[in-house]
């Protein structure tokens, strides 16, 4: 395939940035989209032309560091599935595609496609420890849990933290993130030691670090690579409206 690429090129934080238009021959549709974008970084290297920097690891939509927002989508117009496993096939040829990243105020560009998420551990670190024991391995049945609510917690936990939500948002909000990490632990009983303090202070930090609110589009939930249900920030709302009024915790300055 031959593809008409319209990419955002920026140097650095400060540097307003452009879209800058590339063709590039020869694309199988059996490559993945940072395939492609090797390839075409390959084309830039062999020109001497600056190559497009983009964050990736895992490629295997896992990691979530491949967030990209293709032709206006978050990961691109396959729903449930990552960049880095976005396969060309899925793009005809002649296709012009805009490759954009990340746009909220809490992500700001580093470079070309490349931003820094570094909010989403800011709030990881403010949701604290969880007090269990860590001695020797308790037996599978010493702690009983009912099946419907591991599943939840389990579904929860599949949040990679890539981002998608809040650049789907037109409020960059965090709200889904944030329930999911609050919900994985809020459903079982090793969380609930620490659970008040938890959900006001990631709350408070998300709003810290300048996320918008939830205006229930449900945009989030449909960009997720994950399909994290938007059920989880209706749980979160329901354990910060509890802890605020039991008052057993309070979020830390």
């Amino acid at each position: 395939m031959t593809l008409n690429l319209k990419i955002w090129r920026q140097q650095n934080s400060k540097d307003s940035g452009k879209i800058q238009d590339y063709v590039l021959e020869g694309v199988s549709p059996d490559s993945s989209f940072l395939e492609m974008l090797d390839q075409l970084n390959e084309k830039l290297i062999a020109e001497g032309i600056d190559p497009v920097s983009f964050d990736h690891d895992c490629r295997e939509g896992i990691c979530g560091m491949c967030s990209l927002m293709i032709n206006g989508q978050a990961h691109g117009p396959e729903r449930e599935t990552t960049t880095c496993q976005l396969h060309m096939r899925k793009f005809n040829d002649g296709d012009t595609v805009v490759i954009e990243p990340f746009r909220a105020r809490a992500f700001p560009v580093l470079k070309d496609l490349m931003v820094d998420r570094g909010a989403f551990d800011e709030i990881i670190a403010a949701g604290g420890f969880t007090n269990v024991n860590t001695g020797n391995a308790p037996d599978a049945n010493s702690i009983l849990i009912p099946q419907s609510d591991a599943e939840l917690a389990m579904d929860a936990a599949a949040c990679i933290g890539c981002g998608a939500c809040v650049a789907s948002c037109k409020n960059a909000s965090a709200m889904l993130f944030v329930s999911a990490k609050v919900s994985q632990l809020a459903l079982l009983p090793q969380g609930q030691v620490e659970a008040d303090q938890r959900v006001q202070n990631m709350v408070a930090k998300m709003d810290e670090l300048g996320f918008g609110n939830c205006t229930n589009e449900a945009e989030c939930e449909a960009s997720c690579p994950k399909g994290i249900s938007i059920s989880n920030i209706a749980r979160m709302n329901r354990d910060y409206l509890s802890a605020a009024v039991k008052s057993k915790a309070e979020p830390k300055a």
